[in-house]
């Protein structure tokens, strides 16, 4: 516990002016970022005698080592850069909003040549229009199959539409009429991107007009006779409305507002955000956080409002928010949200009327969800806590095993040979802790030899980052006996079954890992960010038996860690090894603790054989075009466009190749000299059916359904891969 006196700077080293400010604890992390109209008289707050402190502003500044500042010119400068370095630090005493759920939200993709209506969640991407989000995703849905009948958007996926242009045949929506079909041509980009406009007009609540427009229409079909017609725009005017009753009208119509309410007690805080446009509730969410620090209500709003608004620019920010109490001072914040609107923003407290109703009807909402989550916080602590206990109890281990990590071996008969490693803690899965590795040290199938180099490796950089940071002092002794590891590992984060995310559909951002002395190298001193294998485990879990168990030991053993105990979890009776142990530790069935053990394994499993399923594929498909120097995927497609298929490249001349735009002479050469000291290739086959094909069929099926089109015998190996 440092002394808050020992790093107290000078009185007249702090400038009173606008800033933001950071404390650091003795290994350099960032573990709190404020901001303050007067930096002196913020900081000097925190230096007063330890007894007149908040308890968990005690914790803090008893956990920090230091305290540095950046001045700014406003008070509007230090909000936006107190929120990037909260999002860019995550500083473990600022209060984190976490959303309790994925909520999906409408999404619009106007960003594509044709536009697509589907159901999206997760980071928003630029040029697609969102509305929402909703509490389910059956709700938007539903609301899509009335609306198509009006505005027949397309919402097949790429590989639909392609496949549709291809053989100019549309999907089921477009023959009964809810799609426009504009991949046969049915309708011109253009017009489908007016069809795509309109949809999103009606749903930001300019219905009025669409409904008049429509029920003119109508009458016009009448009078003429044409009575089907009429007829289909009576039903048409029906859906629209259905689709409107579904959210009732709760202000004055055109009225775009957020209501943002917070229930909280000593220790966590709760917030619940109603989205109003034109009138009627759009959206609505609610989030949950611990009460780290001692803060008020408004200053719980302003977070929730930089958390609501931080990345949204334009109409995303709505003309009015109302809030249960004001951040002081109000003004910054006030112009800050102007600032990401583009127009003055309203931020106030409803005092009556329908506003204020709502807004109770907001707040009830809020206290819910606090209760809810305390129920079910409790009933997960008691079992999570018991079940550490178990663990702890059958491995005799001095305390319960807060951080986990459990690691698996996957490769398909000795192909491709990835591991995984995911953490646990507290009970809980830490995905933004989980990474994989690419087994290089040797080739061939060898679980026992490839949990020994995954070890290694893992706790390499644990040790070279003790090193760093100085909490070892016998790290270099030991590293110095160790040899050298210089191949590189792949990890990467994940953020579990998301269609954004790496869940076999769009593998992660991979990161190659450096050996110990290049990564002590890069990791400086100031930078403050978690990072990766920089803590460890109380306790290490390997998928298998005896031999994989003492692979693991021996690997610490070689690394000179003995504070790390190990187990493994063989799948046929579930028993779980203990190093040097002739006989298993046997759970009982219901155990907690067993439970535990298993969901950490399977979690492991399940990640690598993501990751090993996502390096075959990749390997499937691949060309003799990726060794060719230079050559990126926009002149790859380039040429596949020019020449219609591989097949075809292969046997074009130089001079033919040469007249793809973006392709020179001598890259020409390139190419041509990578097909020919590529092998030829084995006769495709698709794995669906075991059809063989031939090339250019293959490859259009390759592109159109995404599908991995195997060369040789089709995949029967699925059952042999681990």
């Amino acid at each position: 516990m440092a002394d808050p006196s020992s790093y107290r700077p000078k009185p007249g080293q702090i400038p009173d002016s606008p800033g933001v400010y950071r404390f650091r604890d003795e290994h350099r992390r960032v573990i709190y970022v404020g901001k303050a109209k007067s930096l002196r008289q913020r900081l000097a707050n925190y230096f007063q005698d330890l007894a007149g402190l908040h308890p968990r502003t005690r914790t803090m500044v008893t956990t920090a080592a230091s305290v540095e500042w950046t001045v700014v010119s406003t008070e509007v400068e230090a909000l936006q850069l107190e929120y990037s370095w909260i999002k860019e630090y995550d500083p473990r005493f600022n209060v984190k909003y976490r959303d309790d759920k994925s909520y999906p939200y409408l999404a619009v993709t106007m960003n594509e040549e044709f536009p697509r209506v589907q159901v999206m969640r997760g980071h928003k991407k630029k040029g697609v229009r969102y509305f929402g989000p909703y509490a389910h995703a059956w709700a938007i849905r539903d609301t899509v199959d009335l609306l198509l009948r009006v505005f027949p958007v397309r919402t097949c996926s790429a590989g639909v539409f392609k496949n549709a242009s291809r053989t100019g045949r549309p999907c089921l929506l477009g023959y009964i009429g809810k799609c426009s079909a504009p991949c046969v041509g049915r309708v011109s980009a253009e017009d489908h991107r007016e069809l795509a406009d309109e949809f999103c007009d009606f749903m930001t609540g300019r219905t009025g007009t669409y409904l008049r427009r429509l029920e003119k229409q109508m009458m016009e079909a009448a009078e003429e006779m044409e009575y089907e017609r009429a007829a289909r725009l009576r039903d048409d005017i029906e859906a629209l409305k259905k689709a409107m009753e579904k959210n009732a009208v709760v202000l004055a119509d055109a009225t775009d507002a957020d209501l943002i309410a917070v229930a909280e007690d000593e220790l966590e805080a709760a917030v619940q955000i109603f989205h109003v446009r034109g009138g009627r509730v759009r959206g609505q969410r609610g989030w949950v956080t611990d009460k780290v620090e001692e803060i008020t209500t408004g200053a719980l709003v302003e977070h929730a409002l930089q958390q609501l608004y931080g990345e949204e620019t334009g109409d995303a920010v709505p003309k009015e928010v109302l809030v249960p109490a004001l951040p002081d001072p109000l003004e910054p914040v006030q112009e800050w949200l102007s600032g990401r609107r583009g127009s003055n923003v309203s931020l106030r407290i409803p005092q009556r009327g329908d506003k204020r109703a709502l807004m109770e009807t907001v707040e009830r909402n809020a206290q819910q969800a606090l209760v809810l989550h305390k129920t079910k916080r409790a009933s997960d602590l008691t079992t999570r806590s018991r079940a550490l206990e178990e663990i702890a109890d059958a491995l005799d281990l001095d305390s319960a095993p807060l951080r986990i990590e459990c690691y698996d071996i996957s490769h398909l008969q000795g192909d491709d040979v990835v591991a995984s490693m995911v953490v646990f803690e507290d009970g809980l899965a830490r995905k933004s802790e989980y990474r994989r590795f690419q087994i290089k040290g040797f080739e061939g199938q060898d679980d026992v030899r490839s949990m020994h180099e995954v070890i290694t490796r893992r706790f390499k950089r644990y040790l070279a980052e003790k090193e760093r940071t100085g909490e070892w002092s016998d790290s270099e002794s030991t590293l110095a006996d160790t040899p050298s590891d210089s191949r590189g590992d792949t990890s990467s984060d994940t953020l579990g079954d998301a269609p954004s995310t790496p869940s076999g559909d769009t593998p992660a951002d991979a990161l190659t890992a450096t050996p110990p002395d290049a990564l002590t190298n890069s990791l400086t001193d100031d930078d403050g960010r978690p990072k990766r294998f920089a803590y460890p485990p109380q306790l290490v879990v390997v998928d298998g038996g005896q031999p994989q168990v003492a692979a693991a030991q021996r690997a610490l053993d070689e690394l000179g860690i003995d504070d790390i105990a190990v187990c493994g979890l063989a799948k046929r009776l579930e028993e779980v090894w203990l190093p040097g142990d002739d006989d298993p530790v046997v759970l009982p069935r219901s155990s907690e603790g067993l439970y535990l053990l298993q969901r950490v394994r399977d979690e492991a499993h399940r990640f690598a054989i993501t990751y090993q399923r996502t390096k075959r594929a990749k390997r499937f498909r691949a060309s003799p075009l990726d060794d060719v120097p230079g050559l990126g995927e926009t002149r790859k497609q380039a040429l596949i466009k020019h020449f219609g298929s591989v097949k075809k490249l292969r046997a074009a001349t130089i001079d033919q190749i040469c007249e793809v735009p973006g392709i020179g002479r001598k890259t020409a050469e390139t190419i041509a000299a990578a097909f020919a000291q590529a092998a030829p290739a084995a006769p495709a086959v698709n794995t669906a059916t075991g059809e063989i094909m031939d090339d250019e069929e293959s490859e259009t099926t390759a592109e159109t359904s995404g599908e991995p089109v195997s060369a040789g015998a089709p995949d029967e190996r699925r059952g042999q891969e681990r």
